[in-house]
């Protein structure tokens, strides 16, 4: 069996995957050839430059769908960047971010949100005040309809 010479060593020394550096760390990125129909979610960053169909769940990172990525699904991310086609609804815990080139047909959800000139956006937009942790008094508030219904309905 033939050795690889010392130069092919040096350039493929490591087993390991190449990992993309981003806001926390790592990086997936869907391919332009790939089409997923289902739920896709994680722990990391997502990168869409193919197509999904279903439900995306990414909630402590960023999915950023790329100018030909296109997505036919409900989004529920940190952050979203679009740049290429997105149906759907999405919930962002912190920032939806519509760039020029970008389209979106769905309702939002979100804490701050950015449209730049030329993207498209159709749908209803909730821009929500950031929520504290501390607040009980605010779960409590919502705890206790849900109990009184309950009951009503027994």
């Amino acid at each position: 069996m033939p050795q690889p010479s010392d130069s092919q060593k040096s350039e493929f020394s490591s087993n390991s995957p190449i990992k993309t550096a981003s806001a926390s760390g790592e990086q997936t990125t869907i391919g332009a050839s790939l089409v997923i129909k289902g739920e896709v979610s994680g722990s990391e960053s997502l990168y869409i430059n193919g197509r999904i169909e279903g439900t995306v769940n990414f909630d402590d990172n960023r999915v950023t769908i790329a100018p030909n990525g296109s997505v036919v699904a409900n989004i529920s991310a940190s952050e979203v960047v679009i740049m290429g086609s997105v149906q759907g609804n999405i919930q962002c815990s912190d920032r939806l971010d519509i760039r020029s080139e970008g389209s979106l047909t769905g309702d939002v959800v979100t804490q701050r949100i950015s449209v730049e000139d030329q993207a498209v956006l159709k749908g209803s937009v909730q821009v929500r005040a950031v929520e504290h942790k501390n607040d009980k008094s605010h779960r409590q508030t919502q705890a206790q309809p849900k109990a009184a219904a309950a009951v009503a309905g027994a």
